[in-house]
């Protein structure tokens, strides 16, 4: 009595496959390109297509980078043969999966971590294609993804878990600490040095609210969610705000250099959102550098040739490494050792870029280093 499969657990020929002149199954070509021309090899994933027999019919480049296999080598093949994945219990995925003979209510696989001959991880999801429901299954998708992105996402959370740990359990010691011996014993201490106290706690509860602060933004920048609320801005006198902050604390006004470059087009941003940017920008340049201050406020293109407003913030200090330019707007860059959570600089470019514009790093004239950022010009479009 013959069954309805065929050997190695791959299901019959369809009826009037076609064959070469040897009477092997001729290989398919991977799918035309559909009504959009988007072809296989577009795609940023592997893409692993197989027909009703389980015969490889689409292997596109990116199956071929991510699996080390030629296209040339899986088209025609059966699938299992061509994929012969592993979970991370050693068990065959096709095995147990079974795509073909298993339970005809499936739809297809979630995404999980699977392994290639050699230990490689990859990621790999599936979709039954039937013509009717309970039906045979006519087409098996498989999608590959490399981890690398994944574990790189993994140890920036790991991380930023760390960072966090290490920047609040100093401050929150210390407002410990300062708290329980006010209140053990209140009556042994002068005025003076309970006022000195107090202050300490205050200055570290300020940290510890920047902190949270700067994660929240850090999340919603990463999920796109960073909201933006426009006013008209006068950056000429922001910056001048910011500089004279800076002299109020203590620092000597000749550190400064302000040059304005007039008449600026009118700008419309976040206030806030900008202060922070110019907040981060002089405090690097004021604690990392050395020498005089240069903030330069000027007309500009944009990266789409409209009007916009250029701010350069430079000193006169050692610079940054060549080598090192290209991290400076990561998480955790530190330009030296004295202090900061290394999330400033990721933080200032998402918001420069939240509003459609663009920041760079370089040199400076006089060798130390130069951020600038551009800002489109002109109202938003809801009043325009």
């Amino acid at each position: 009595m013959r069954t309805s499969g065929g050997q190695d657990g791959v299901p019959p020929e369809a009826p009037g496959a076609p064959r070469t002149p040897r009477g092997l199954p001729a290989r398919r070509e991977p799918p035309r390109p559909d009504g959009a021309g988007v072809l296989p090899d577009d795609l940023p994933d592997g893409l692993v297509v197989a027909d009703a027999r389980g015969r490889v019919v689409c292997f596109n480049a990116a199956a071929a980078r991510i699996t080390a296999l030629p296209r040339e080598e899986a088209l025609g093949r059966p699938v299992e043969q061509v994929l012969p994945l592993e979970d991370l219990r050693g068990r065959r995925w096709w095995k147990v999966t079974d795509p073909y003979g298993g339970l005809v209510i499936r739809t297809g696989q979630p995404e999980r971590n699977l392994l290639l001959p050699g230990g490689r991880e990859v990621l790999v999801s599936a979709r039954y294609v039937r013509a009717r429901p309970a039906g045979p299954v006519q087409r098996l998708v498989v999608t590959l993804r490399g981890t690398e992105a994944r574990r790189r996402t993994e140890r920036s959370n790991a991380e930023l878990i760390a960072t966090v740990a290490h920047e609040l359990r100093s401050p929150l010691t210390s407002v410990k600490g300062f708290t329980a011996t006010l209140l053990a014993k209140w009556e042994r201490f002068t005025d003076d040095q309970k006022r000195l106290m107090l202050e300490t706690v205050d200055a570290d509860a300020d940290r510890v609210t920047r902190l949270i602060t700067e994660l929240l933004d850090i999340s919603r920048i990463d999920s796109g969610r960073l909201e933006i609320h426009r006013q008209p801005v006068d950056m000429a006198a922001a910056v001048e705000r910011h500089v004279r902050a800076h002299i109020a604390a203590g620092r000597p006004e000749e550190r400064f250099a302000r040059r304005i470059v007039t008449p600026l087009p009118p700008l419309w941003a976040d206030p806030d959102k900008i202060d922070q940017v110019l907040g981060n920008l002089l405090e690097n340049a004021v604690r990392h550098g050395e020498g005089t201050v240069t903030i330069e406020v000027a007309p500009a293109r944009t990266k789409t040739g409209d009007e916009g407003t250029a701010v350069t913030v430079s000193d006169e200090g050692p610079g940054i490494p060549e080598e090192s330019m290209s991290r400076v707007f990561t998480r955790f860059w530190r330009g030296s050792k004295r202090g900061g959570t290394g999330l400033g600089l990721y933080i200032v470019k998402g918001i420069v870029e939240a509003h459609g514009g663009v920041i760079t790093v370089g040199r400076s004239s006089a060798g130390g280093a130069e951020f600038r950022f551009t800002l489109p010009a002109g109202v938003p479009a809801f009043m325009a």
